[in-house]
């Protein structure tokens, strides 16, 4: 299943550093973020919760960019 997100991020290399984040983590089977649209795209594993998993992600990426924000 695939969901987009809209995001808040202040640089094109913010943006690289919250997919990367996105991508670790666990129930992602892939993520891409568009810095120009502020759009995340998230693929989620087979039987994965996406609420659960975009909270992971929110998480992971808080910690790579602290001022990046996720709307779930």
């Amino acid at each position: 299943m695939k969901k987009t997100y809209k995001i808040d991020v202040d640089c094109a290399n913010c943006a690289n550093k919250m997919e990367e984040a996105a991508q670790k983590t666990a129930g992602v089977a892939a993520a891409t973020v568009n810095f120009m649209a502020l759009k995340m795209v998230v693929e989620f594993e087979d039987g994965q919760d996406p609420r659960a998993v975009m909270e992971a992600v929110r998480k992971n990426c808080k910690k790579v960019e602290d001022d990046c924000e996720i709307f779930l």
